[in-house]
């Protein structure tokens, strides 16, 4: 979540490292949601229509009543007479900005800041039809015309079960039944209930598109008409997702969105797109939808009302609106970024801070960050921030008192629960452990006190962290550090480093034995094959690290070490097959990991030869990932080859994205415009197509 706002700040300094300037920061339309649930009982959020009047307040008919929303006091206001509160079925607004309700006990009006109800219509109102000054209220027991200020009474000529009613330009009435289509007249009924009139004959919601062609919505999709006659079905055969429709409506823009058990459709004539999961709804249960002057549209949910708006919005301005919540939110001290934890599912009030194993990385991740914004913008909050970053990520080395061994994650001493807390292992449980997975490591003290008491700190760091500080050293080195601070990050680059060489190319925790992951020794990569998964990718991380030490001390040692594993250990050689196409060791950890070592490697190795070797292997990389469309693998493939492959693809991803970056969990699995495929990848399932970011869990 936290590498969204890394991924603009990415953006600006890659287009201007390839192209010498930033590109064109439009404005675009940025799309988000607002909950407004009406009460606090189920009934009373239980939405069954919706309807927007000419003031552009909000009504919403639901199980327990008529409600007023008023925009600016956001407040719901219960409009049924106290007595005759029951459930409300639809509500519509006519050209003089009366408010027509149906409810269970009759139809009422809303007029003049005033309610009454309806003289001689005392049984239940399913659906009220609107054109100009015509209206109708329709109910199983029959259905009332509006004439002058009189309600007239005729007998049904179709199904009882009325689901929706579209009164035409010539007065007559679409009525759409579970028992089927009707086309009501004056003088004459039509039905309509086998394909291929209509896709079958549960028939639930019915509107116009821009072109005035009736869409027609139930069972098995949608059937649209045109003069009456079948034009053309939507189907999940050509990108609907889900066969069951109830809704139906014209947004201002001329888009039909399209309400479902499963979630809200949009179709513009060309694409679809999907709503659903309650980072854009309240619930996935859509009735009905109504739009507002300015373009909001208003959603009836089984679990409140729902508002989807837009803004304009550029890239810089939706960047500072991610770095605000990754600051008010993901920050604690000392200054270590990080996820949190939200005690009620959407409500940011409150965020208990936890620990993580990759705090470290994700700190790193966030020190990268701001050396990209300040050197794209000379930010000097941004300058402050990479200090306090790097800070943080210094004292997770000092603080285990050790030559050059980094903890993973430093929490206070008071805090009572952690991630992982020490255990005793017993030795039956142990073997269990080893017979799992023979690399395992028997960690019983995780955490150790700090020597000032204030903080405990975790060990068996893995190459993962390690990886991850040295691209943000190297970020932090070249894009902000002082001349001063130059000679800190090098001393502490070449103490991590040297720690690593003098242990024989392992991470020694502070029990004298390697970390569970911290491996780099040509002994482990290239003759144990335990370690054949790690062996390209690790070979890539340790190359990274002696390039940085040597860039940042121009001390030798480094680069006889970088050139003894090349050669005498033959890492250039793992270094061609670092991303491993092996369907079992295939991981995106791993795509990860690559794209933080690569850079420095591209930056600051002068062989052409050895050059070569490193764009055959990330151009194995950026074939394996680049139908993700992700911006970050794209913009790190572009520092280090200069080439920006799909330039449009990431500016889209970074304007789709959502601004909601809660992990709430989105369920495509259901989804029958797509086929589940299983492209070989260890325990991944894909969809057969890259859905848009809005449409997908939030990456991290």
């Amino acid at each position: 979540m936290k590498y969204l706002s890394l991924l603009f700040c990415f953006a600006m300094i890659i287009l201007s490292h390839i192209y010498g300037q930033i590109a064109n920061d439009l404005p675009f339309q940025q799309e988000y949601h607002q909950p407004y649930p009406v009460g606090k009982s189920p009934a009373e959020n239980d939405i069954l229509a919706i309807a927007v009047d000419s003031t552009q307040r909000i009504w919403a008919a639901s199980r327990a009543g008529a409600f007023l929303l008023t925009q600016h006091t956001k407040v719901w206001s219960q409009k049924l007479p106290v007595n005759q509160i029951g459930p409300a079925f639809d509500i519509a607004v006519d050209a003089n900005n009366t408010v027509w309700i149906g409810a269970w006990n009759g139809l009422y009006h809303y007029a003049s800041d005033k309610i009454e109800k309806t003289e001689n219509i005392a049984l239940p109102i399913a659906k009220i039809s609107i054109h100009k000054s015509h209206a109708a209220a329709f109910g199983p027991d029959g259905y009332w015309i509006l004439s002058g200020k009189n309600w007239e009474f005729h007998a049904l000529k179709c199904a009882a079960s009325i689901k929706d009613v579209l009164m035409d330009s010539a007065g007559n009435f679409w009525i759409a039944t579970g028992m089927g289509l009707y086309y009501q007249m004056a003088d004459s009924v039509q039905l309509f209930c086998h394909p291929p009139d209509v896709l079958s004959a549960d028939v639930r919601a019915l509107a116009y598109d821009n072109q005035q062609k009736l869409w027609i919505g139930g069972l098995g999709g949608i059937s649209v008409y045109q003069n009456q006659k079948i034009k053309t079905y939507f189907t999940p055969e050509n990108g609907l997702p889900t066969i069951f429709i109830q809704c139906l409506n014209r947004g201002h823009d001329g888009r039909m969105w399209i309400g479902t058990p499963k979630g809200l459709v949009r179709f513009d004539g060309i694409t679809w797109s999907l709503r659903h999961s309650q980072r854009w709804l309240m619930e996935d249960n859509v009735r009905d939808i109504a739009f507002d002057r300015s373009g909001t549209a208003w959603i009836a949910t089984a679990k409140g009302v729902s508002a989807i708006l837009q803004k304009p919005m550029t890239l810089a301005q939706k960047a500072n609106h991610y770095l605000r919540i990754c600051r008010n939110r993901h920050v604690r001290p000392p200054y270590l970024v990080e996820k949190c934890l939200l005690q009620t599912p959407g409500d940011t009030s409150s965020w208990p801070p936890r620990d993580d194993d990759n705090d470290g990385q994700y700190t790193s991740r966030y020190l990268a960050m701001e050396s990209f914004r300040y050197a794209a913008s000379k930010s000097a909050q941004a300058k402050e921030n990479a200090r306090k970053a790097f800070a943080a990520l210094h004292f997770l080395q000092t603080v285990t008192e050790t030559p050059g061994f980094v903890a993973r994650t430093v929490i206070p001493v008071t805090w009572k629960n952690m991630a992982d807390p020490n255990e005793k292992i017993a030795d039956a449980e142990w073997a269990y452990r080893r017979i799992q997975d023979p690399r395992e490591k028997r960690m019983e003290n995780r955490w150790r006190l700090s020597k000032d008491g204030k903080w405990r700190w975790k060990g068996d760091t893995s190459s993962d962290e390690i990886t991850g500080h040295m691209a943000g050293y190297l970020f932090y080195y070249d894009l902000v550090a002082d001349s001063l601070e130059k000679i800190t990050v090098r001393n502490h680059v070449c103490k991590i480093v040297d720690y690593i060489i003098d242990g024989g190319y392992v991470l020694k925790d502070i029990d004298g034995r390697q970390t569970r992951w911290g491996v780099w020794s040509p002994e482990k990569l290239n003759d144990d094959p335990n370690w054949a998964t790690e062996r390209g990718i690790n070979s890539v991380e340790i190359l990274s690290y002696l390039k940085l030490a040597h860039h940042v001390s121009n001390h030798p040692r480094y680069q006889d070490e970088y050139t003894k594993l090349r050669y005498e250990h033959h890492y250039l050689q793992n270094v061609l097959e670092a991303k491993s196409l092996n369907s079992s060791w295939r991981t995106h950890i791993d795509d990860e990991l690559l794209s933080l070592a690569f850079p420095c490697l591209f930056l600051y190795e002068k062989d052409p030869a050895i050059l070569q070797v490193y764009q055959q292997s990330i151009e194995r990389l950026y074939d394996a990932v680049k139908d993700d469309q992700s911006p970050y693998f794209i913009f790190s493939y572009a520092l280090c080859t200069g080439k920006m492959p799909d330039l449009n693809a990431a500016v889209e991803y970074l304007r789709d994205a959502p601004l909601d970056l809660i992990n709430w969990r989105i369920d495509n699995s259901w989804r029958e415009d797509l086929k589940l495929v299983h492209t070989p990848e260890f325990e991944q399932i894909q969809t057969s197509r890259l859905l848009p970011p809005d449409e997908r869990g939030i990456i991290r």
